[in-house]
């Protein structure tokens, strides 16, 4: 029973899948708080997609794919900003023009030139194919991701629920906009090998929307996103093994199934309480 329950473990191919997971969920889920206080879900959703020119270019010109991928991720990210800032138009439309024109200038570029690179893998990943240059990269990556934001934490707060407060005291307010561009990029990069450019804004939102809901303070949230991150990360590959799924999209459908049920029980207590509360003031007024 015991060896049965450890199977997937035994092989090399899964162990990377497990290795991999980890490493990538404390970048992605402490990154996930960032965005989901600042109100840039939508902006993780354009920069995933808007990757995907970079990459092919990148591989057109012989430059490494994840450079080409960060490039293209910062140019979204600048132009949505300049754009936002010299228009009428609302950051959420600006968004959603910005990265639907690059992923469709991607795919153009994609289909008009003979290349054997597989576009399942960079939109989907590719988990169960991760080799030991794919683990470097995304280690190296999210150290760097994961220091920056724990150096950075306190400001990055601060400049995520009131910019106007972080500038008034002095803090370099363009330099964290741009520096948290920068990481968003970077993460996105170091997730593309595991699980694509799609579903990378699952690793990027649901952590973070599912701390948001248990605590209410920031140290707390950072701590329990990583937590449901690897926990579902585990979980996820783990149980794509036996119903035989890709790795990726299981683990996504962890994440989503955990949000669920934390706001359901979130909803379900808020009610009772809220019952709690009525019943003793209905009690305490005299009858007429």
């Amino acid at each position: 029973m015991i060896e049965t329950l450890l199977l997937p473990f035994q092989f090399g191919f899964m162990q990377q899948a497990f290795l991999i997971t980890c490493i990538l969920a404390v970048p992605t889920a402490m990154l996930s708080c960032f965005l989901v206080l600042k109100g840039w879900s939508l902006m993780g959703d354009a920069v995933s997609h808007a990757v995907l020119p970079g990459i092919v270019l990148a591989y057109l010109v012989g430059l490494p794919l994840l450079i080409g991928a960060f490039i293209a991720g910062m140019i979204c990210a600048v132009a949505t900003g300049y754009i936002n800032d010299n228009s009428r138009v609302k950051q959420d439309t600006v968004m959603g023009v910005v990265f639907s024109g690059m992923f469709g200038l991607g795919l153009v570029i994609y289909a008009a030139v003979t290349t054997s690179l597989h576009l399942d893998h960079i939109l989907f990943g590719n988990m169960l194919g991760i080799g030991s240059q794919d683990l470097w990269t995304a280690g190296s990556i999210s150290a760097l991701v994961t220091a920056g934001l724990l150096l950075f934490w306190r400001d990055l707060m601060l400049h995520a629920f009131d910019p106007a407060q972080a500038r008034t005291i002095g803090l370099p307010t363009k330099w964290l906009h741009y520096g948290l561009l920068a990481a968003l990029s970077l993460t996105i990069v170091a997730t593309l090998s595991a699980v694509g450019i799609i579903l990378a804004i699952g690793l990027l939102i649901a952590p973070g929307a599912i701390a948001f809901l248990v605590t209410k303070r920031f140290g707390p949230m950072m701590i329990v996103a990583v937590g449901v991150t690897l926990i579902a990360g585990i979980a996820g590959i783990y149980a794509s093994f036996w119903i035989d799924s890709a790795p990726a999209p299981t683990i996504i459908l962890m994440l989503t199934a955990a949000f669920l049920m934390v706001f359901v029980a979130k909803t379900i207590r808020s009610r009772r309480s809220t019952a709690q509360t009525i019943i003793p003031e209905a009690a305490s007024q005299p009858a007429e």
